[in-house]
């Protein structure tokens, strides 16, 4: 017994088909009358032969075509002939056009003609004696198809016109539609009327040029899903932490408001959250606090209940040489810059040393050893402990010690707002400690004014996360980066920092912005510059014409990419990675829409069917 009729005798509630293989696959309709198409299941195909070709061809010239975004089935067929036999007809034919040349007229437009079939004739037949190359016929028809005729004729209007910026001249298969189709199908049937007014000889060197796969793409084996080639609908992927091609993790995005940037980077968090990837996001805007619910990550809600304390020490990875205390100052130099401002060398010592008095009061020196507890805690679990935040000095502290110098009064007063004022939460110990692989923190309460400070404090937090151990993958995402390095170079320095340093604990950042000109408005662009030179993959939604200028100067974009951006719908981008420039489609999953959406029609209808 079989084990087919076995299966059959198991299975008695599985009705078999009648239909054969072929039945199943085959149309059933098929309509050959029309001379200009053919209709087959209520769709319409045409298609061209290519019936010339300029003398010289450029490499790869068939790139317009195969990347175009329309439907098309581009078949080419290669008929290799022997070579003794060629180079014996080349030599027969050399000779009777030297004759002709020999006895032609005075007619300079005929000599000129035979002359350069005489020089054509005998460049090949040395190439193929002496330059190991062979001679092939080639036959290129493109196919046409589309649900009306109308679009159908639009199309290969368009295409015409395509295939002449090619160098290709070609005709319409009308009277021959039903011999042309076969040959773009997998049948491998070339009409000898169609192969005879098609074929054009062709030198192996010069063959290569006819090499079809020269699609941009980006397929990265251990990648998360980005999107889908707008041109030829194939799927690209991306793993930004393969360091075989990309030199780092980084990623800038960038867009006008509604272009889709968003929807975008909260679909790469969506997905990266899968591959365990540490996720930490800012969020000015309260744009990712529903995805963070939805993948039960960890929401700071930044303010008086929620508080991270700008003097903290936290345990990282830091180089052998370097010192805790030393490396905090300076970051608290940059953090005390912005409200500050600009303050001479002489002023800027006094707020060093007394940063360095603060921690020297709760017993923290330039020696690591004295940021871990000396206690019978310690000792019994036999392993250091390092101090936590009620350990660490406050804002209120240094107040204390800068009211003590004339030379600091008036950045005394600039401090008041953190001991008395509205901002006087920050003046508190951290109460936030989330062992999560996604952490948002919520910006959204804090005044424009004073956003640049806690970004600072929030992205020097998610900074220290990231240096915690190099081994693990984790990226930081910095929503409105602009609002960090458009005003205070300091901070402008903190960030580029990152950028060029985060490689090096395993990390990538991600900057997103929408406001090209303030990007690059502090020092001629020098930072906005620094991050988008250092992040290897940069994505382009739909921009303004002034931003595409602004950003012309710093990243090759071409003639054709420059019209694209400014035109582009809505979830389209073109993505810089690898040394490839692909236009794709951003496409996400019902359930993934769902999470990520903020548009209000989509709400509206979760909350009815809710």
């Amino acid at each position: 017994m079989s084990l087919i009729e076995n299966n059959n005798k198991n299975n008695n509630n599985i009705i078999t088909s009648k239909l054969s293989s072929p039945d199943v696959i085959c149309s059933s309709f098929i309509d050959f009358n029309n001379p200009r198409f053919v209709v087959i299941d209520g769709m319409f195909y045409t298609t061209l032969i290519v019936i010339s070709y300029q003398r010289e061809m450029e490499s790869l010239f068939l790139d317009k075509l195969l990347n175009i975004d329309i439907d098309v089935s581009i078949s080419m067929y290669y008929n290799k002939q022997n070579t003794y036999e060629v180079i014996k007809e080349l030599t027969y034919t050399i000779g009777n056009v030297g004759a002709s040349i020999k006895t032609s007229n005075d007619n300079q437009q005929d000599i000129e003609v035979v002359g350069g079939t005489y020089g054509d004739a005998k460049a090949i037949r040395k190439q193929l004696q002496v330059g190991d190359e062979e001679l092939f016929y080639v036959s290129i028809q493109i196919g046409i198809y589309s649900y009306s005729q109308e679009q159908l004729e639009s199309d290969a209007e368009r295409i015409e016109s395509i295939a002449i910026s090619c160098g290709l001249n070609t005709i319409r298969a009308n009277y021959r539609q039903e011999e042309a189709f076969k040959s773009t199908i997998p049948f491998v049937e070339l009409d000898n009327d169609i192969e005879n007014i098609s074929s054009r000889n062709v030198l192996t060197s010069g063959l290569v040029s006819t090499y079809p796969f020269v699609s941009n793409e980006l397929f990265d084996r251990n990648g998360i899903l980005i999107g889908i080639n707008a041109f030829d609908k194939s799927i690209l992927m991306l793993d930004r932490f393969d360091s075989t091609k990309y030199k780092n993790a980084n990623m800038f995005v960038v867009g006008t408001s509604g272009s889709g940037k968003s929807y975008f980077v909260k679909l790469m968090i969506n997905r990266n959250r899968f591959l365990n990837i540490s996720q930490f996001v800012i969020d000015p805007d309260r744009e990712y606090i529903k995805l963070c619910s939805s993948l039960q990550g960890a929401l700071i809600n930044f303010g008086a209940k929620q508080v991270i304390n700008v003097f903290d020490i936290r345990e990282c990875n830091l180089e052998a040489e370097e010192s805790y205390l030393l490396n905090k100052i300076s970051k608290l130099k940059v953090f005390f810059s912005i409200i500050f401002g600009n303050i001479s060398l002489e002023e800027e010592a006094v707020l060093e040393n007394a940063l360095i008095e603060c921690y020297k009061q709760k017993g923290i020196t330039e020696e690591n050893n004295s940021l871990y507890e000396k206690n019978e805690k310690s000792i019994l679990m036999g392993k250091r402990i390092f101090k936590t935040s009620e350990k660490m000095p406050k804002i209120e502290d240094l107040y204390e010690l800068l009211k003590k110098e004339k030379k600091m009064k008036k950045y005394c007063t600039l401090l008041k707002p953190f001991l008395t004022g509205t901002l006087k939460y920050l003046n508190n110990y951290t109460n936030v400690d989330y062992n999560n692989k996604l952490v948002v923190v919520d910006i959204h309460e804090v005044s424009e004014q004073d956003l640049p400070l806690i970004m600072f404090i929030v992205t020097d937090y998610f900074w220290d996360l990231t240096q915690k151990e190099r081994s693990s993958k984790k990226i930081i995402y910095l929503d409105e980066v602009w609002k960090l390095i458009n005003q205070n170079k300091y901070t402008a320095e903190f960030v580029f920092k990152l950028f060029k340093t985060i490689r090096k604990y395993g990390g990538g950042a991600t900057a997103i912005t929408q406001d090209v000109t303030d990007f690059f408005a502090l020092d001629d662009g020098k930072y906005g510059k620094g991050i988008i030179n250092n992040s290897s993959i940069k994505c382009f939604f739909q921009l303004e014409e002034n931003d595409v200028k602004v950003l012309e100067n710093v990243v090759n974009i071409s003639e054709d990419e420059k019209y694209r951006l400014i035109n582009m719908k809505r979830g389209t981008s073109i993505v810089h990675a690898d040394k490839n420039a692909i236009m794709i489609d951003v496409i996400s999953t019902k359930i993934e829409h769902e999470r990520i959406t903020t548009d209000r029609d989509d709400l509206e209808k979760q909350m009815e069917v809710g």
